[in-house]
């Protein structure tokens, strides 16, 4: 699966799919597609990453609290 780097712009390639959709593994493993040689792998921070269309991750993919966020929402606007 390719990513865009927020701070880069560059499309990294995601190597490891299944720490991608952990929510408790904080980065990816991946290799950058800038330039024309192949590049190393690299540790990616997934907080840095969204989809090259511009959306941003999902937040069961980054967030391992989100269930209690979400939670916690859906509480306060029933108790209204």
């Amino acid at each position: 699966m390719f990513l865009e780097q927020r701070s880069t712009g560059y499309l990294i390639e995601v190597i490891n799919l299944e720490n991608l959709y952990k929510p408790s593994v904080p980065q990816v493993t991946g290799r950058s597609h800038a330039g024309e040689e192949k590049q190393d792998l690299a540790i990616y921070q997934k907080q840095d990453l969204r989809f090259p269309s511009g959306e941003d991750l999902p937040q069961c993919w980054i967030n391992p609290n989100y269930r209690v966020q979400q939670d916690n929402v859906v509480m306060a606007v029933s108790q209204r």
